[in-house]
């Protein structure tokens, strides 16, 4: 037998919906009154204003400022810069100079994509370096090696990114998409990093950070030598104290050069281990510290993953208590539905234990091109915050891997119980 209905005037009127929680009518609501309603405002010239008690509408009302050519790019990002990912990239920038650039926070940035042939390291991440905004890095090789070429005073050009890649290579002229430079600035970098790893000082076991901190005191010395000026991240990071650390040593020219080396007896070894415990004792420092940590990724990949990989090599692998990056700023062309790191979100990472989960808020992703966004993000964050006081990181690495050892010594001091000694592990129930 069916079940009689109970709708005695209270229920829901045939295709519609409840009516608003706040006793409003809704776009849930009888559309026939809804329809009416508005026409007796507009009859009456009564203008609607229900929709200001919402909690979801209490955001920026969308009323740009015309551009005229006279506002600053600040000025812009906060005046027009009101939905999708422009939104997202003012949101971003004003994460970073509200809250990641406050004096506690220690930042951390992740380099990936052919940043630094394209000029980027002399136009903003050097600025970003000096202004005490960048405290720690993690880049490809590739972008320390591209970045030397300018060091050295050597040449990168514009092109056309539709010119014929065998008359390229016939004329000896190298591309990447729309950077052409002659072949010879290869082979003269080359020469430069083999020349001075052969020093008495690269030969040994040292970490990526060790090992970028002295080539950047080499090619701070050429720079002065040939009267041109800081060109180079690479030396802008040693005069400033900030350790650059590479995911993949030997993905990169520079790698290569150091590789062959070995071949000839060279010493040098790039000890990634080393990099794995100082950048995570970088993050335990900040928080033990009293501080917070914060990183901006450009692009993914491995430096993305080195980056974040800090705080399970904390909690996870050393077994010491922490909760997570408190600040997390990315920039990517990255999707997330495939499955890639490059494009996995804040609150995938928390489920890693990469991300406080309490500092979700503060979490901001952009999907643009870096080369798009870091000039105007880098402009934005002189344009809003003064110049910070250099942390100087790398000076303090034995301090802080000092804090990284007791702390997991503390941590090891009880081991688990064994409760079998069979070398077979026990069947899961």
């Amino acid at each position: 037998m069916a079940k009689k209905s109970k709708d005695n005037g209270e229920g829901r009127e045939r295709g519609g919906f409840k009516s608003s929680r706040h006793g409003k009518a809704s776009a849930a609501g009888p559309k026939a009154q809804q329809k009416l309603a508005a026409e007796e405002r507009e009859k009456k010239g009564v203008q609607h204003t229900a929709h200001e008690t919402s909690r979801f509408l209490k955001g920026q009302r969308i009323d740009p400022r015309r551009i005229d050519g006279k506002e600053t790019v600040a000025e812009l990002i906060e005046g027009t810069y009101l939905a999708y990912n422009a939104a997202r990239l003012r949101e971003a920038c004003q994460l970073f100079t509200e809250k990641m650039l406050e004096p506690d926070v220690t930042v951390g940035l992740s380099i990936t994509g052919a940043l630094t042939p394209a000029g980027l390291g002399m136009s903003a991440l050097i600025p970003l370096i000096e202004g005490g905004f960048v405290d720690w890095i993690i880049s490809t090789g590739a972008n320390l090696y591209h970045d030397t070429h300018f060091g050295l005073g050597l040449a990168m050009h514009r092109g056309n990114a539709q010119e014929s890649d065998v008359v390229l290579r016939e004329e000896g002229v190298v591309r990447i998409y729309d950077i052409f430079f002659d072949y010879d600035v290869l082979l003269s970098t080359d020469a430069f990093f083999r020349k001075i790893i052969g020093g008495k000082e690269f030969q040994r076991a040292m970490s990526s950070a060790e090992f970028h901190n002295l080539a950047g005191k080499y090619v701070r010395e050429r720079e002065k030598a040939l009267g041109i000026g800081q060109k180079s991240l690479l030396s802008a990071a040693y005069s400033a104290s900030v350790p650059i650390y590479t995911s993949s040593p030997g993905d990169s020219s520079i790698g290569m050069n150091i590789a062959a080396l070995a071949l000839d007896g060279n010493k040098l070894m790039l000890d990634p281990n080393r990099d794995v415990n100082e950048t995570a004792s970088i993050v335990l420092d900040a928080k033990r510290g009293g501080g917070k940590s914060g990183v901006m990724i450009l692009g993914g990949g491995s430096p993305k993953n080195f980056m974040l990989q800090t705080e399970p090599q904390i909690q996870e692998v050393l077994g010491i208590d922490e909760k997570g990056h408190d600040f997390f700023l990315q920039i990517t062309d990255a999707r997330p539905d495939t499955g890639g790191l490059s494009g996995a979100t804040p609150a995938e990472a928390v489920s890693w234990g990469k991300i406080d989960p309490d500092r979700l808020p503060d979490a901001v992703v952009c999907y643009l091109d870096s080369t798009v966004a870091l000039p105007l993000l880098t402009s934005y964050a002189f344009a809003r915050h003064q110049p910070r006081k250099l942390k100087r990181l790398f000076d303090r690495r034995e301090a802080m891997m000092s804090r990284l050892q007791k702390e997991y010594e503390k941590s090891s001091a009880q081991p688990p119980a064994i409760d079998h000694t069979d070398s077979k592990l026990p069947q899961h129930r």
